[in-house]
């Protein structure tokens, strides 16, 4: 699939630790957490006190409840988008929840899953069957969102699959994204299903990963399809992805026997995300997606 516009690469490389080989081993074995947080049961989410959460520049009201309801996709902004298919916006009880939900009344996402708008939809009905049959799974099984995934896959139609696919591959895709290279950054800690900053303003030495933080975490909770997001990477990442887009990465590679490629927000697919057609690569030393083939799909 090509690509209209740049692509913009942020290569991680991390080196094992040494002297306990078993845990380094498991480890090195293991998708990074940075990239993959495991659900944190102990965060406690806003209280539904039964009045209408706003977001900015919208008229809509939904309480806490109603967004955290599977089968209602809330539309802060309907004039982003057209009207939502019924899959979308409501999915279909019991066990088919509104694609809406999750991903988004237009598709972009959070931290914790993929960012649908613009995929083409031959692709999107590709996935939807390989989670089907089991051909695409996750890396890390206790994580929520591929669970809920691979779950309503097995009970979701084609005729619905079909709407879904073309309703979100109408859409463009929007910057969200602002990439900041820096050594320090906001000290964070899991809230529900994502990273997010400390509340008391702290700071902590990035090290090698990529930090992806709501830069509103409220406004996130709340569902809102135009939330954005600070991406912390280590100092000359860019620089360094930039060359292994342009100039190309095997020799690199040989000194790097854990590779993975993590796209930005798990999708598969190296592709634009934003209005200037960027597309954001992860890549991190561990062989987690190289261990188990392509077969392992997204997380």
């Amino acid at each position: 699939m090509s690509l209209a516009g740049t692509v913009l690469c942020v290569l991680v490389v991390t080196t094992p630790t040494y002297g306990q080989p078993q845990a380094a081993a498991k480890a090195a074995d293991s998708p990074p957490q940075w990239a993959y947080p495991e659900n944190n049961s102990n965060y406690k989410p806003p209280v539904d006190d039964g009045k209408p959460v706003r977001v900015p520049n919208s008229t809509a009201g939904y309480t806490w409840t109603q967004l955290r309801t599977r089968f209602i996709a809330p539309v802060w902004h309907p004039e982003d988008h057209g009207p939502l298919p019924d899959i979308v916006a409501k999915g279909r009880d019991p066990n088919v929840f509104a694609c809406g939900f999750c991903h988004r009344a237009d598709g972009p996402g959070g931290p914790e899953n993929a960012d649908l708008a613009g995929l083409p939809k031959s692709y999107f009905i590709q996935q939807m069957a390989e989670y089907k049959r089991g051909a695409r799974v996750t890396s890390v099984s206790s994580r929520l969102p591929p669970a809920l995934m691979i779950g309503l896959s097995k009970p979701i139609t084609d005729a619905e699959v079909e709407a879904a696919a073309a309703y979100f591959s109408a859409l463009k895709p929007r910057k969200r994204i602002k990439v900041v290279e820096s050594d320090m950054v906001p000290k964070s800690y899991i809230a529900g299903l994502v990273w997010a900053a400390t509340e008391n303003g702290e700071r902590e030495p990035l090290g090698q990963r990529i930090l992806e933080i709501p830069d509103d975490l409220i406004q996130f909770e709340s569902r809102d399809p135009r939330s954005t997001f600070t991406a912390y990477v280590p100092v000359d990442s860019l620089a360094k992805g930039e060359a292994l887009v342009n100039k190309g990465g095997r020799e690199r590679r040989s000194n790097v026997p854990r590779a993975m490629v993590r796209t930005s927000r798990g999708s598969v697919l190296c592709r634009a995300s934003s209005a200037a057609r960027q597309a954001t690569c992860f890549a991190s030393s561990t062989t987690s997606r190289m261990a188990r083939g392509p077969a392992s799909g997204a997380p």
